[in-house]
C-alpha cells in the first residue's frame, strides 16, 4: 500500500497515508497536500500557507470570525465566539499566533489561525 504513496518530506518516513485529501505521516504528524510535492517546495518558494480552523486558506485583508470564546489577560470579559475581525494581517508570530488584527473594544492583538474561520 505504501509503495505508491510518497515518503514524508519532514522525516522521510515510508508509512504515510491519505486522509481527507491530505497526506499524513503517523510518525511525526506532518500533513501536506499531495499536489504540493511536500513541504520543502512551499518553503523554497517563500510562500507560507496559513489555514483557518476548517482548512480555508487565509490571506492579508480577509475578514474572519472567532469560533470559540477567548480569555484575554487584563480584561473582565473575553472575546465572544462569533466576533467578526476585519482586515487581518498574517505575520510570523510567537507561539502560533499568526494573525495580527484589531478587535473593537480590545484593540490590537494577535490570534491563532486555529481559532478563526474565514467569513
Amino acid at each position: 500500500m505504501s509503495d505508491n504513496l510518497p515518503a514524508c518530506p519532514s522525516c522521510s518516513s515510508e508509512y504515510t497515508y491519505e486522509m481527507n485529501g491530505l497526506m499524513v505521516c503517523p510518525e511525526c504528524a506532518h500533513e501536506w497536500m499531495p499536489s504540493e510535492g511536500g513541504a520543502g517546495q512551499a518553503a523554497d518558494s517563500g510562500e507560507r500557507v496559513i489555514r483557518d480552523s476548517v482548512g480555508n486558506v487565509l490571506s492579508d485583508g480577509d475578514t474572519v470570525t472567532v469560533v470559540k470564546a477567548l480569555k484575554v489577560k487584563g480584561s473582565v470579559s473575553g472575546i465572544k465566539a462569533g466576533t467578526k475581525v476585519r482586515n487581518i494581517r498574517l505575520v510570523d508570530g510567537v507561539d502560533g499566533h499568526d494573525i495580527d488584527c484589531r478587535i473593537e473594544g480590545f484593540g490590537a492583538m494577535q490570534l491563532k489561525s486555529s481559532v478563526v474561520k474565514k467569513a
